[in-house]
């Protein structure tokens, strides 16, 4: 069985790695995984399934971060604070920030990487590497260890990195970044990416020819085969680790909600719409101001399991879109597990025809709707046959789904490995 070293931070990279370490094996690869420690629980925040390595092989190494050392240190006393005081701290800190954390805040980690993979690759034959981002330091680790051991390097881009839809730096800080990343990349055998959009945008920045599109997915072990024992209420759920605040707006939905029972179409003991993801403060405002708050709750993150069968219970599941032009090539990692859940999903908000709403239009896995008036005329028609057969029906294409499972996944991925060390399929 050929060998791929795959160099990831498993705490942070989401179903994706833990998915293709699962299924590589199924086509002739062993995943041997290159991680900072992801501790004794991953599962319960989000990271790896607690049995990751009991199933696959972790190398883990020391790093350190720097994303709570300014904090511990100088915390913002508003009380004491004048406001422009204040503002000004803020001001610094954001670009104490852009200095001290690049070219990420994992940074730390990198020289115990190097030197724990350049130890792993003397003593093993391996045919291949893979390394993702975020955090890009895993790309700088990868094109260290292919400068000195010359080994085919596959940089998978799960976010985009200088060219991100959600850049949170000032245009010094990205020149410096683009700059980085032209040069890290350059050695990289072949790129990867998870929608078409992003691989154009790669192709024309890096100047290649080929960018290969393997998206992200759901654990097919996982997908919900027995038809699910749904809520009584007219339930919409929502679950996720993060809410991006002027990124999506969940007031459409509830401008939308608001007309429906103003108007005695909806009844509010019918409905319940359930966030489980870290409390917001700007969800909170948006529930009380549209006079939702008997009806809309957030629970805060809960633990994997639990997320899985909220989703399963729910009448709908709800996404909310990129309302930026940036974001027209980003799928929520949310809407692949939406897709195991068998459960329709309702997409609001966003700019139009965008990968959200190409990937529901192939699957058929829900709806996307822009405006209020969509969102309103779609609402009452769901709750309508809601009423009339006491469950939303699921209109998901089996056989388009299957084709964004981990196992597809891992076979596109043995594509472009194939590739890049010359051998067969």
């Amino acid at each position: 069985m050929k060998k791929v070293l795959i160099i990831a931070n498993l705490f942070h990279a989401s179903p994706r790695i833990p998915g293709l370490a699962k299924y590589l094996p199924e086509f002739g690869w062993q995943p041997i995984v290159l991680t900072p420690p992801i501790g004794e629980d991953p599962d319960s925040r989000f990271g790896p399934p607690n049995d990751f390595k009991d199933s696959n092989r972790v190398i883990e190494t020391y790093g350190y971060s720097s994303r709570h050392t300014w904090k511990k240190r100088h915390r913002l006393d508003s009380k004491k604070l004048y406001k422009p005081a204040k503002s000004l701290l803020r001001f610094l800190y954001k670009h104490y920030l852009e200095i001290i954390n690049y070219p990420d805040e994992e940074k730390g980690w990198r020289p115990f990487a190097v030197k724990a993979g350049d130890e792993f690759l003397r003593s093993e034959d391996v045919d291949a590497m893979i390394s993702s981002s975020s955090p890009v330091t895993c790309h700088l680790v990868a094109k260290e260890l292919k400068r000195i051991h010359n080994i085919p390097w596959v940089a998978d881009l799960r976010d985009l990195w200088s060219q991100n839809h959600n850049y949170s730096f000032g245009r010094i800080r990205r020149v410096f970044d683009r700059r980085l990343e032209l040069k890290t990349l350059s050695v990289a055998d072949a790129l990867v990416t998870v929608t078409p959009l992003w691989a154009e945008e790669l192709k024309a920045l890096h100047k290649r020819r080929t960018v290969y599109t393997i998206t992200n997915g759901f654990d097919p072990d996982k997908i919900s085969k027995a038809r699910a024992e749904l809520t009584s209420r007219f339930t919409i759920t929502y679950t996720g680790q993060v809410f991006y605040t002027g990124k999506q707006d969940p007031s459409k939905l509830f401008a939308a909600l608001r007309e429906l029972i103003t108007e005695g179409v909806i009844e509010p003991n019918d409905v319940e719409i359930r966030f489980y993801n870290p409390e917001s403060e700007v969800l909170a405002s948006e529930i009380e101001k549209y006079g939702l708050s008997a009806i809309a709750k957030q629970y805060g993150i809960v633990p994997r399991d639990v997320s899985f069968k909220r989703q399963r219970e729910s009448q709908l599941l709800l996404l909310f879109n990129w309302e930026d032009q940036r974001g027209k090539g980003w799928h929520s990692l949310k809407i692949f597990e939406y897709m195991a859940a068998q459960r329709p999903v309702l997409a609001t908000g966003g700019l139009g025809n965008d990968a959200v709403k190409d990937l529901l239009d192939e699957t058929g896995v829900g709806v996307y709707c822009k405006t209020v008036d969509d969102i309103k005329r779609t609402i009452r028609d769901l709750y309508l046959k809601y009423k009339q057969e006491g469950r939303v029906g699921y209109q998901g294409d089996v056989a388009k789904i299957s084709k964004y499972s981990h196992r597809e996944m891992a076979r596109k991925y043995v594509e472009v490995l194939s590739l890049v060390t010359n051998t067969e399929t």
